[in-house]
């Protein structure tokens, strides 16, 4: 008997030139709904590891290049496991011109990683079972879901509109494998599975969702399948063990003993329930799910999810006797977002619509399938039911539209997003702190000490929030109070480079020097690549009169961070003192070229080029200087004697 899934085949349902049609259909669809994202100036969670502070990302070229693909088991600038082509990528943005103050660049990376993730996935659900239509659908609606804007809006989430665009390319030489039975395919699609592990390794378990491709809808599964995949498990392996290694030395990787089997089980019933329901009903979305309170069976939601899902289970379970494509399609999704499911902990929260990214794709897979059979059972005299269809698809892919453009407008900005996120998880500590932090910036120092405090009254032991509030505190001018929080981020955690270098630029504003110098080297001890600590303690060793100290402290700052503007300027300071004047006038011209309207920079070289008796070029240096700021007296003196000298010298 001919199987359904050849019976498709042969009904291919349309050609290629419909098909390219669809996608500039889709293409245009989906950038349209995702379009606001391209304004958006929000920063959120991760965002200062992975490009506010990120040095490397931020001086593109091969040594930052090299860094990120050769720091496999610790990497230095982004705590977590090992994501080489993500941090590139956001690197290329930055040389393409995207700043912190313009993130169009980045934005607009992501949008078009998504829209071409839409095309392909519709490419690959056409090539899995040969019906355009149903395919195109499948496209649209991954492509304009609003459970998509975590992963597009979100710049740290770069790592997931990259690891599935590589990961689609994957399926789809596997599907051409299959289907033309050609080697090259095949090692086209391991050389994409591992460019998408170097982008994100959560979508480690491809090899499995291969297997269950072969048990459906290609009906394949047998001994010499399982051993053509032996190296893409063998990849999956390495890339398992890395993955954990870099996680657990840089950030968190809570093992599945240290969660217990009970939290892992209540954990798997809540998500699977909870993301088939957002799927289903992306309402009230948020970006920060936490954990329900409490997390046992005495909540009503947790019993709820968990009678739900052994239901479901078991509806599967039925199904299967009649047809396979819902439970592959389910497990196809369950394996593709296990790595996120919590059995080993990587961050806080219970779930997060960014992990629905990919996985979606097994349960598209399913609807598109049996969209596919009535597509071709309408055909046959019924045309009105392709029409009734269509309708129904477009009527759905226009309610996520405009979901997703109404979930956008709170994508303004980091207040707005946090603002968001607040509404629904209102006693969420680093919420409370990540807004502070935002309005901290804004200059709106007293409602940050609001938010930092409710922050500390929700998590009393956070290190990182003592050390914000007495940043706020001390720009209020609250030195007593900014002092005791930092001291009480180095209780909580004594290796914490952020609140000794704090502490530091507090005790050497007032003046204790030496204070200052012992708090900037125990900074360093923690984090020798601090730049800031090195330019600071600088600065530091500069005022108690140890020159020599300080340009070396310089010089490091600059060998990590070579277009540092405020080193190579102290620098220069403290060359000139030494009478290095020539190297110190080259720091100075690095400034300048950086800073073409830095007049005290201009007076600076004009001064030390007077000292080397070069009149003229010293003259136009002052000249400069008065051109920028008119009033600037001290260029004007200067130049008055230049030029008062050089007349009389020419008498």
């Amino acid at each position: 008997m001919q199987s359904v899934g050849k019976q498709i085949e042969q009904d291919s349902g349309g050609d290629t030139t419909v098909l390219a049609a669809l996608l500039i259909v889709i293409a245009g669809v989906v950038l349209a709904a995702h379009w606001p994202a391209l304004s958006s100036q929000a920063f959120l969670f991760d965002d200062d590891q992975y490009l506010i502070e990120n040095s490397l990302v931020q001086n593109p070229g091969w040594d930052s290049a090299k860094r990120f693909l050769t720091e496999v088991l610790e990497p230095s600038t982004v705590r977590g496991y090992y994501q080489p082509l993500t941090m590139i990528s956001l690197m290329l943005d930055w040389a393409m011109g995207g700043r912190l103050d313009n993130l169009r660049v980045f934005r607009q990376t992501s949008i078009l990683l998504h829209v071409a993730n839409s095309l392909l996935l519709a490419t690959f659900l056409y090539l899995l079972f040969r019906h355009i239509w149903p395919a195109a659908m499948g496209g649209i609606l991954f492509g304009v879901h609003p459970m998509t804007i975590e992963a597009v809006a979100w710049i740290s989430e770069r790592k997931t509109v990259l690891a599935t665009f590589f990961a689609l390319w994957c399926l789809i030489f596997y599907v051409l494998y299959v289907r033309k039975v050609r080697w090259q395919c095949l090692a086209i699609s391991a050389a994409a599975y591992i460019l998408a592990l170097l982008s994100k390794p959560t979508v480690i378990a491809m090899p499995v969702l291969f297997v269950l491709l072969d048990i459906w809808p290609f009906r394949r599964l047998g001994k010499r399948t399982v051993i053509e995949k032996a190296p893409f498990f063998a990849v999956g392996a390495a890339a398992a063990i890395v993955t954990y290694v870099s996680q657990s030395r840089t950030s968190l990787a809570k093992l599945p003993a240290e969660s217990g089997l009970v939290r892992i089980v209540l954990t798997f019933c809540h998500n699977i329930i909870f993301y088939l329901h957002n799927l289903v009903w992306p309402v009230d979305l948020s970006w920060y799910y936490p954990f329900p309170e409490p997390f046992d069976l005495s909540n009503r939601w947790v019993l709820f999810t968990v009678v739900g899902t052994c239901l479901f289970l078991a509806a599967l379970a039925v199904s299967a006797w009649w047809t396979r494509g819902p439970a592959v399609g389910w497990l196809f999704f369950f394996f593709a977002i296990l790595p996120t499911m919590g059995v080993i902990g990587f961050h806080p929260v219970i779930a997060a619509d960014r992990h629905m990214y990919f996985p979606m794709v097994g349960l598209l897979m399913a609807v598109t399938y049996y969209g596919g059979l009535l597509w071709r059972k309408a055909g046959a005299g019924k045309k009105w039911e392709r029409l009734f269809l269509l309708v129904a698809v477009t009527i759905l892919a226009a309610s996520e539209f405009i979901m997703t453009r109404r979930y956008l407008r709170h994508w303004r900005d980091s207040e707005r997003v946090y603002e968001y996120m607040l509404e629904y998880s209102p006693n969420v500590a680093i919420l409370h702190n990540n807004l502070a932090n935002f309005l901290g910036d804004k200059g709106r120092l007293e409602e940050a000490v609001s938010h930092f405090k409710r922050s500390l009254e929700l998590k009393e032991g956070s290190a990182e929030v003592h050390n914000n509030l007495g940043n706020v505190l001390w720009e209020l001018g609250r030195d007593t109070e900014a002092l005791r929080h930092y001291r009480a981020a180095l209780k909580l955690k004594p290796r914490f480079a952020p609140a000794h270098y704090n502490l530091a630029g507090l005790l050497a504003e007032t003046g204790r020097l030496d204070a200052a110098a012992s708090q900037y080297r125990k900074a360093l001890e923690v984090e020798d690549d601090y730049v800031e600590a090195w330019t600071a303690l600088g600065w530091v060793l500069a005022q108690k009169g140890e020159p020599a100290e300080a340009v070396k402290c310089y010089e490091r700052a600059i060998e990590l961070r070579p277009g540092y503007i405020l080193a190579h300027g102290r620098l220069a300071l403290v060359l000139a003192g030494l009478n290095r004047v020539e190297d110190a006038i080259k720091h100075c011209r690095i400034v300048l070229k950086a800073r073409p309207n830095d007049f005290e920079m201009y007076f600076n070289v004009g001064y030390l080029l007077e000292v080397q008796g070069k009149t003229d070029e010293a003259i136009e240096h002052y000249r400069r200087a008065i051109a920028i700021k008119d009033d600037y007296a001290q260029a004007k003196q200067r130049l008055e004697a230049l030029e008062s000298s050089k007349i009389d010298a020419e008498k």
